[in-house]
């Protein structure tokens, strides 16, 4: 039987944005903007998802008067984050006929 994918994570945006920062553990919105390639007000709409399951942090602050935005993953986001690689690993693996 296969596991349930996490809906959060279950977009293509969401789940760049989670292997990102599953790597370098905090980023800045432009790197996320940079990397990804998606327009600001998609990764906006995206980050606050995250935010709103708890995967991410998001702290606004200022560098020379400019806005900046930095987005953490959380412990609850990289336990997430492993059970839905998990998951897909499983699928994967899924043999035809097996069950």
């Amino acid at each position: 039987m296969f596991k349930e994918l996490d809906p959060v994570l279950h977009s293509q945006l969401r789940l760049s944005i989670m292997s990102l920062l599953v790597g370098v553990r905090s980023a800045e919105f432009s790197f996320l903007e940079e990397k990804t390639g998606a327009t600001r007000g998609n990764i906006s709409v995206q980050l606050r998802k995250l935010e709103e399951a708890g995967y991410i942090e998001i702290t606004k602050s200022f560098r020379k008067n400019y806005p900046l935005t930095t987005c953490s993953i959380t412990k609850k986001g990289i336990a997430a984050f492993r059970e839905y690689a998990d998951a897909l690993s499983d699928y994967i693996r899924q043999k035809p006929g097996s069950e």
